[in-house]
């Protein structure tokens, strides 16, 4: 079956329209949305507490294009705030609701919003971080203090505009394809993050390119995430693309530990779950692992970092269902690459979604042919409008309709993309270069192995080589890092089998929950 190209929308185009109001038009209105433990929201009941957040927002002064900070633990609230606010022409910022005050103070400072709606729970920690921006540089600037909304208060203590908001219909306002839509934060593995402005076209047309035409979402579908709502992958994965065919999706603010995934399976039996390589892992190390039922998915997705092979086929051996590992960047949105259902490459990142371009080039952007490692080059109609506040890397990573990424890939003449780390990660280790994801790939073949990082450092001459940060099954087995060395000198070329290995208990992780190379580093 072959598709278009490109996915067109019209000029006037509001995503709240076409992911929520489109099913109330099409019928939906009594179909579930969104399924929690104890209750179940229709898309009607959805759209009307959307409604509400979109005349609350308006009615404290929201202008079109005014940043509104969402602050909130997955369920209703979110949605509907996240709806309300596109719904009123503002730009979405998400965060997660349990940073540091340093972290959140930080985020005002850099964001500057208008609006923050937020869990009351943590009411007066997000307002001691305004208070604590305002007294900043930015502050100093103009800034003016954030109209901050809280919900899931006891009644009486409800914030005034929750009583007080209108109930009747919300017109969506007529916001432009292009306008900015949502901010979603990038920052590798190491680093501040940066805020990627996105537009209203790009969630349109990655949910038709790649969730509706490429995985094949369904009406009947029930989407469980691992990762949460703020995160983009989430955003995409368990809001946007269920409601997109209305299907539904389950919700749930506890931590997603193997046991609370379990519990949600056995009982909203869902057919995908949204998940990453290290909760795969988890759930795979898990005493009662062989005794879970996961037999209503119809697959299983992975992104944010790499899925080893032999992780793949634990998960498939065990739980006989595939993993569809993808590729995609806050800069493009969401997913790009990826593999199909019923044609799984296990250690690739899969082929090129259609209605979008990949290239792999040299240094000096010269295209290299299959084969060859370069850098990710990648164009199609999701690419961002830029970086907040930072057109030094904005002209270093968009050329044009291209968005250069910081990835090294690999395509091979089947069209299959093989990932081969950070450009930043990649090291030069006695005159040869070294991609750390092959010794971890390596590593994660043995037995005792649960979770492994390699990065690169100096060692007491000065030279650059590899050091293995490793979770291990038994990390008190006696000669463990010798054994794990020489299982990786038995299979690796000898300069690439790590100097020293580390084992840990945790790793130290980034704002998005990526492995923190930058700390490991620091642990050499």
């Amino acid at each position: 079956m072959t598709f278009p190209e490109r996915f067109t929308v019209p000029e006037r185009f509001n995503i709240a329209d076409y992911f929520l109001g489109d099913r109330i038009r099409e019928g939906h209105g009594e179909r579930p949305a969104l399924l929690l433990d104890d209750a179940t929201w229709t898309y009607g009941q959805v759209q009307s507490l959307a409604h509400r957040y979109a005349h609350a927002l308006v009615g404290r002064g929201l202008q079109p294009e005014d940043r509104v900070m969402l602050a909130l633990e997955d369920g209703p609230d979110f949605v509907g705030a996240l709806f309300g606010t596109l719904l009123a022409g503002g730009v979405v910022v998400m965060v997660n609701p349990k940073l540091s005050l340093e972290e959140v103070s930080a985020l005002f400072d850099y964001t500057m919003v208008r609006f923050c709606v937020v869990d009351h729970g943590v009411g007066d920690h997000f307002r001691s971080a305004a208070e604590q921006a305002m007294a900043s540089e930015a502050g100093a600037g103009g800034w003016r203090f954030p109209a901050l909304l809280r919900v899931g208060g006891d009644p009486e203590h409800e914030e005034a505009w929750q009583r007080t908001a209108r109930r009747e219909t919300f017109v969506a306002r007529a916001t432009h394809r292009d306008d900015a839509a949502m901010w979603l934060f990038s920052g590798g593995t190491t680093g501040r993050p940066k805020a990627v402005i996105q537009s209203h076209l790009s969630f349109a047309n990655t949910t038709e390119l790649y969730a509706k035409r490429t995985l094949g979402y369904r009406s009947d579908d029930i989407t469980l995430s691992v990762p949460k709502l703020f995160f983009g992958y989430a955003t995409g994965s368990n809001l946007f693309f269920p409601f997109a065919v209305g299907a539904a999706t389950v919700l749930f603010a506890e931590h997603p530990t193997p046991e609370v995934l379990f519990d949600k399976i056995a009982r909203h039996r869902p057919t995908l779950l949204i998940n990453v390589p290290t909760l795969i892992n988890r759930m795979l190390s898990h005493s009662e692992a062989e005794q879970q039922d996961l037999s209503s998915l119809r697959f299983v997705t992975s992104a944010g970092e790499a899925l080893p092979a032999p992780l793949y086929q634990r998960f498939k051996d065990t739980f006989g269902v595939e993993v569809l590992d993808g590729l995609g960047t806050a800069e493009m949105w969401h997913i790009f690459v990826t593999n199909r259902p019923g044609e799984v490459r296990p250690g690739t990142l899969g082929r090129v979604v259609e209605g979008f371009e990949l290239e792999v080039r040299d240094t000096q952007g010269r295209p290299l042919p299959d084969g060859e490692v370069g850098r990710m080059w990648v164009r199609g109609d999701s690419r961002a409008l830029g970086y907040w506040r930072n057109m030094e890397k904005t002209a270093e990573s968009f050329h044009g309709p291209w968005f250069v990424g910081g990835d090294l890939i690999r395509r091979d003449t089947e069209g299959f993309v093989h990932y081969c780390g950070r450009a930043d990660d990649v090291l030069k280790v006695g005159g040869k270069w070294l991609v750390p994801q092959e010794v971890e790939s390596c590593l994660m073949r043995h037995p005792e192995v649960k979770e492994c990082a390699v990065v690169g450092a100096q060692d007491d001459q000065g030279l650059t080589k590899p050091f293995a940060f490793v979770l291990c099954r038994d990390a008190h087995r006696q000669g463990l890092e010798d054994d794990l060395k020489d299982f990786a000198l038995e299979h690796l070329q000898a300069y690439k089998h790590p100097r020293r290995v580390i084992l840990l208990e945790a790793f130290p992780r980034t704002h998005l929950g990526k492995i923190d190379r930058g700390a490991l580093k620091k642990m050499i």
